[in-house]
């Protein structure tokens, strides 16, 4: 395709070359989410232009928008996707006008068209949505390295994952009973109880009535876990370290309840020779290969039914503020969307 037509393809789309979108100009809370309208981006060299479909709301769009994570205003939230290309830039052929994609890694996904490096997407399955692409490429491939790379489960180990109800839990907890674990979850209500029940969980804790802790030594016997996979972070991190056994590690992969403090490593060691890791996603996709070896194993599971996707949450583009709400507020329970 060439800078015309890929110029005509966009026009075919959108006429006016604008497109509704939302900006944060400021770092804050949840109102400094601007719907505005701006100019639809061009691809460059080694880009598409995509008509999003459906945006996934991740705990990391919070971080950014409070400034917890620096990134330079005014700019666009949001980092994966779904859609159909609408336009190529230069040296792209890999891909072609109307394939269905979905990508994470590149900001600016909260908005009706964006530009995305061709490196970075992968194609929708024919059996999968685009809603079910966004909602599950980002956790998916968390739950995967998780489960495979950081700790390899093996078959017979008990493990525990907290906030089991949420996107990662969910398919943390399919993920791990699919290699022969045995599952252990934290949930804060009865009804995200019967979630994480739903998704494999063989004992689901509710943290605001029993402690997680005891709990975990009763079902162990009082030896211990060998991981704990924690996205809390601030008010679970010092029991999940009682959770473990010598030697065990804990997996820290968010912090939804605020960062840890600062820790004295010595404590590691009086706890039994612990370990502890802070894993995050482009670590564990730092090659193409590595990256379709991953999503090929996800879109694959989901499309044939054998990893389930819970959508838990809807929203309009301008109802972007009330997404980000209601995921801090933990009164959401798997994958949040933007409906485009």
């Amino acid at each position: 395709m060439n800078s015309i037509q890929a110029k005509n393809s966009i026009q075919t789309m959108h006429p006016k070359h604008t497109m509704r979108a939302i900006q944060i100009k400021q770092t804050g809370g949840p109102e400094v989410l601007e719907l505005v309208d701006l100019p639809v981006p061009k691809p460059g060299a080694g880009q598409v232009l995509v008509k999003i479909e459906a945006v996934g709301v991740n705990f990391i769009d919070t971080y950014l928008r409070e400034g917890r994570y620096p990134a330079t205003l005014p700019f666009i939230p949001g980092q994966e996707a779904a859609g159909t290309v609408v336009a190529l830039g230069a040296e792209v052929d890999a891909f072609k006008v109307g394939d269905r994609v979905a990508w994470n890694g590149t900001r600016g996904t909260y908005a009706e068209f964006a530009c995305a490096p061709a490196a970075e997407l992968l194609r929708v399955p024919d059996a999968m949505s685009c809603e079910q692409a966004a909602a599950v490429l980002l956790q998916g491939l968390t739950a995967h390295y998780l489960a495979y790379d950081t700790h390899a489960i093996q078959a017979g180990e008990t493990v525990l994952v907290h906030a089991g109800a949420g996107g990662v839990g969910l398919l943390l907890t399919q993920m791990a009973k699919r290699l022969g674990a045995r599952v252990l979850t934290t949930v804060s209500t009865a009804d995200k109880a019967e979630l994480s029940r739903g998704a494999g969980a063989d004992k689901v804790i509710l943290y605001t009535v029993e402690s997680f802790v005891e709990e975990v030594k009763r079902q162990t016997n009082g030896d211990g876990l060998p991981v704990v996979y924690d996205s809390v972070g601030k008010t679970t991190f010092e029991d999940s370290l009682k959770c473990l056994r010598p030697r065990g590690l804990l997996a820290l992969y968010g912090a939804s309840s605020g960062a840890v403090p600062p820790f004295d490593l010595i404590r590691l060691s009086t706890l039994g020779s612990l370990y502890v890791t802070r894993p995050t996603l482009k670590d564990y996709v730092q090659t193409r290969t590595e990256l379709e070896r991953r999503a090929g194993d996800v879109f694959r599971w989901v499309a044939s039914g054998d990893l389930h996707v819970r959508i838990g949450g809807t929203y309009k583009l301008q109802e972007a503020a009330q997404a980000h709400r209601d995921l801090a507020g933990r009164r959401t329970t798997g994958k949040v969307l933007l409906s485009l």
